[in-house]
């Protein structure tokens, strides 16, 4: 079988699970840069649903210690998901989502494929491999507000309340972002200045990556001063979609993270889903220093210097509600407090779990086709 054929066969298995691989003059040269053809050709058909080492040993016709030490090294390289139970261990391949944007580059020093991938990869990002998400009405990831930027915290829910959150878990491991990490590696790249060392994990997730060296673990205090360095940064909590045990808390920035360039540079309707809350100005107090409008991560408020003003110094903050994430970016670093989010009128709640959320996707998608 020559290189072109296994890459192809690969790129056709990828295609059977929720996130899709167009085509595009950068995917082959991403595929390539990632993995080598005898990589390629030993994923294809390994499935997305966790299988023993025995079952895959017998699909592939290899001698079980031979294929669990060549997929243990790709499970250290995010390529699979691997989990003891009992006294086997079970292993799937990860979708194409993970395999590009997440578990490879949330390892503290990126494998030499990964650092090879970084460059093609951005390239493709910006060449049709985005655009699936702009089909979608629920989006991967929900901006959760920062802690006490919130008017009235006795009505906020659960899964709003970053350190509830937080204090509900009991396993926490942290990873450099994965969309900061993609972009520093990337010499065509803008250098991003936010901390890095912010993704947080939970669960299953944050199990896997820890066993793989993808994440280390960390007590639950210092997840929680991790999130405040991030909110101090202007970086944006946002929580995997879902109620039921989301596995993930990033931290974005507008300079580097993948849903943001989805919305700034590709035109998609909203970067992130957005929380139950919008911020809200005090014009009596406001004296447009405009730090809120340059932490602002999506253009949801400016400074009106018209002869309208509605304070002394003649300026005053505007806002653009219909963009605002709910994020309480702007909120945390406001001097005078005259910034704060409030419940929107509009309620809006997450699928209540991992399925549903990848139901919602797959319905969205195959509407799009069906039109």
């Amino acid at each position: 079988m020559s290189d072109t054929e296994c890459y192809s066969r690969l790129i056709d298995w990828l295609n059977k699970s929720w996130w899709k691989l167009p085509q595009s003059d950068h995917l082959y040269p991403s595929i390539v840069a990632f993995l080598t053809p005898e990589e390629a050709d030993l994923l294809t058909g390994i499935p997305f649903l966790p299988r023993t080492i025995e079952d895959l040993a017998e699909m592939k016709g290899m001698e079980i210690h031979e294929l669990a030490t060549r997929l243990d090294d790709l499970a250290r390289r995010g390529v699979l998901w691997r989990r003891p139970k009992g006294k086997s261990v079970l292993y799937s391949l990860n979708d194409a989502f993970s395999l590009f944007f997440r578990g490879p580059f949330y390892a503290d020093e990126p494998h030499k494929a990964t650092r090879a991938l970084a460059q093609p990869l951005n390239r493709y990002v910006s060449d049709g491999l985005m655009h699936q998400l702009s089909l979608s009405h629920t989006k991967p990831l929900r901006a959760i507000p920062i802690h006490k930027t919130v008017q009235d915290p006795r009505k906020i829910l659960p899964y709003e309340d970053v350190i509830d959150f937080v204090d509900s878990r009991d396993y926490f491991t942290v990873s450099p972002c994965a969309c900061r990490q993609r972009k520093s590696l990337d010499p065509n790249s803008a250098h991003c200045a936010h901390p890095k060392e912010v993704c947080l994990h939970f669960g299953a997730l944050g199990h896997y990556l820890a066993d793989n060296g993808l994440a280390r673990e960390i007590p639950k205090e210092e997840a929680k001063e991790i999130l405040q360095q991030a909110a101090d940064s202007g970086l944006v909590h946002a929580m995997s979609n879902w109620e039921k045990d989301p596995d993930t808390l990033c931290n974005c920035c507008r300079c580097s993270c993948l849903f943001f360039e989805a919305y700034h540079l590709l035109g998609h309707d909203r970067s992130h889903d957005f929380s139950n809350y919008r911020v809200k100005a005090n014009p009596e107090t406001c004296k447009a220093c405009g730090l809120c409008v340059e932490r602002c991560p999506v253009g949801a408020l400016g400074i009106d210097k018209s002869s309208r003003a509605w304070n002394k110094k003649g300026n005053v903050v505007v806002l653009h509600p219909d963009r605002c994430l709910g994020c309480g970016v702007c909120v945390h670093k406001c001097s005078t407090q005259s910034l704060v989010l409030e419940r929107r009128k509009e309620f809006s709640q997450p699928p209540e779990s991992m399925g549903e959320w990848m139901k919602r996707w797959t319905q969205d998608q195959r509407a799009v086709v069906a039109s």
